[in-house]
């Protein structure tokens, strides 16, 4: 039987602030209220948590945990770190925040359009204040779920969020806890869902005292970012609740409606009930007792489907994954970049195959990982997968930070936002990409330790050695570094990038209104590729009326016969050259029929429906 027990400063209105940790090699735990320098001896309890209830302390109450009489380190499970990590914790009241969603009925993920940001570069203010305000153009723009990059308390007030060390603390300089209830009630107002990224798999340098409390980590791993965390060694039992808590807490507490598993590949565990199992189970339990789903997304680069396969059938029942092999095909054909793990793809088949399947590599040799790879996710829901042409990984760990609109034409921009959100799967788009954001996004930190930030500036230039990439990587720790990554909106003064948004637009209202889009099946699904004209053929028959999508993914005119799948009384609904999205206005057929030969615009996008049964 697994250990669950909340842990961190619990404050309960009426009765005070009861404080748990798990401390198992101290021999005395003690609670320091730094306000008044009162001590709180701790009463040791099974398993080393160490645990004792102070009447009169209440939120607001900065305090530090006191091991063996000598070294005072902040909470681990600390839900607000005010003054920075280095500094005391803070109590937080979960009880009082006048929530006002008490009507949001969540939605389901076939209903999720995903809009991936990061709070500090979304807005000039950096803050979740600074969401909540730019909230109306997201309505506009029709999406339903916001994805926030990690949140979670970090060193110094500018970063990414994968360097967070207090997993249960929201960052002080994006607004804290209160700001993210704020804008999590904001958006459920707005009709929009929140996923909150969340990071299980290692934790930052800097301000990261776990090691202080107890076997945290373990030495039978390493990672990308150093020693694994322990979720399978001595003592696991309670590092696994650590982070079960902090699932638990985001979406009990904040209302977050989603969780996506940053990494999950480095989640290592060899134990007979894996983490994301357990944690799977967890859930579902919350979501029994509040009465209320909730959805967990793993990012995953093992192409293995026990991630998202039913527990009846061997797997782990989490709702969905990203897909990488969809991106990499994607970005390979439209740009033709072929080093690093690029060099798998850049065929048109493959994206076929990606369209169809799910997976490219589910089984085959990869050239780039030097082994075979993969499972088959042929009989995998649509939904199950997550699909983007550009996200933070993509974009930011490039070197120079580029977005596609530095690396393909205004028109491949206008086949890229097609090709994912007329996909089956369910769509993401990253912050800007809507209007074609030119500023890059780049890899930021703010570290105090010189050494550290040496460190990562070497990290980050041998990361680029995979890669065909030329230029001087801009300096992570640097301030310009982080204000060159901030959105311009160009959209706003620049009619070509209102031309790109208004084609989104489009794409998202046909997305919510074309019943074979909004419940699409990839058993009925018919995508058909010519490689000698680089033009994809897409029908989704699963619903009527059915949509059959042709793509032109080469930058040259491309005359092409209609499928023969292709009924009579095809009719055009949206065209991406037409003049009002930037095009240049070709006119195409306003109905197409089988073995019909029609000229494609170079670099387009052509959507024709029917109300015929195929």
């Amino acid at each position: 039987m697994s250990i669950t027990r909340e842990i961190g400063a619990h404050y309960t209105p009426g009765k005070g602030t009861l404080f748990t940790v798990w401390a198992p090699t101290a021999t005395q735990v003690d609670v320091v209220l730094k306000d008044n320098d009162k001590i709180i001896p701790l009463q040791q309890e099974a398993f080393h948590y160490w645990t004792a209830l102070s009447e009169e302390t209440g939120p607001g109450a900065r305090y530090t945990l006191r091991l063996d009489e000598d070294m005072e380190r902040p909470d681990p499970a600390s839900h607000f770190q005010p003054d920075g990590v280095h500094e005391p914790s803070a109590v937080v009241s979960h009880a009082d925040f006048n929530w006002t969603d008490k009507h949001w009925k969540p939605l389901p993920l076939e209903q999720y359009i995903i809009y991936e940001l990061h709070v500090g570069t979304f807005s000039e203010e950096g803050t979740f204040q600074g969401i909540i305000e730019k909230l109306p153009e997201l309505v506009d723009l029709g999406i339903t779920a916001i994805e926030l990059m990690p949140v979670a308390a970090f060193a110094g007030s500018r970063n990414w969020g994968y360097d967070g060390v207090y997993p249960s603390a929201v960052q002080n300089s994006y607004g804290g806890p209160e700001g993210l209830k704020k804008l999590v009630d904001a958006c459920h107002a707005a009709g929009i869902a929140v996923v909150l990224d969340v990071v299980y798999n290692h934790l930052g340098p800097e301000g990261n005292y776990l090691n202080d409390f107890g076997p945290y980590f373990t030495n039978k791993y390493n990672t990308p970012w150093g020693k694994a965390l322990n979720f399978d060694d001595a003592h696991s039992d309670h590092v696994r609740n650590f982070f079960i808590q902090n699932a638990l807490l985001w979406l009990r507490d904040y209302h977050i409606d989603a969780l996506r598993l940053d990494a999950v590949h480095a989640i290592l565990d060899t134990g007979a009930k894996h983490f994301l199992l357990e944690l799977q189970e967890q859930v579902e339990h919350l979501e029994q007792q509040l009465g209320r789903p909730f959805i967990l997304i793993a990012e995953s680069d093992l192409n293995d489907v026990r991630i998202i396969n039913p527990v009846e059938k061997g797997g782990f029942g989490l709702a969905a994954q990203w897909s990488d092999d969809f991106h990499h095909a994607v970005h390979a054909l439209l740009t033709s970049e072929d080093s690093g793990y690029y060099s798998d793809f850049g065929k048109l088949e493959q994206l076929q195959k990606a369209l169809q399947h799910g997976f490219v590599y589910d089984g085959l040799y990869s050239e780039h990982r030097k082994r075979t790879f993969g499972s088959d996710a042929t009989a995998n829901p649509a939904r199950q997968f997550v699909v983007c042409s550009q996200n933070h990984d993509q974009v930011g760990n490039r070197m120079l930070g580029e977005r596609l609109p530095q690396l393909v034409s205004y028109d491949m921009l206008k086949v890229a936002a097609g090709l994912v959100l007329l996909s089956p799967f369910t769509p993401m788009l990253f912050m800007g990409e809507e209007y074609g954001e030119e500023n890059p996004f780049l890899y930021f930190v703010s570290h105090s330790d010189k050494d550290l930030v040496e460190a990562v500036r070497n990290g980050r230039k041998e990361e680029f050695s995979a890669f065909a990439w030329q230029g001087e990587a801009p300096d992570p720790q640097s301030e310009e570094t982080f204000n060159q990554s901030k959105l311009q909106r160009t959209y706003e003064h620049s009619e070509k990038h209102r031309q790109l948004r208004d084609f989104y637009k489009a794409l998202i209202r046909l997305r919510k209104s074309a019943p074979a889009l909004t419940r699409p099946d990839k058993a009925r699904l018919h995508v058909a590729a010519d490689s000698h004209t680089q033009v994809l053929h897409l029908i989704h028959s699963g619903e009527s009326p059915y949509l059959y999508a042709l793509f032109n993914i080469s930058n040259q005119p491309q005359k092409i016969k209609v499928v023969k799948e292709v009924g009579a009384a095809w009719k055009l609904v949206l065209h991406s050259d037409e003049n009002r999205y930037g095009g240049a206005g070709i006119a195409l057929p306003q109905e197409l029929s089988a073995g019909q030969e029609v000229e494609l615009p170079a670099a387009s996008v052509t959507v024709y429906q029917s109300n015929i049964i195929l």
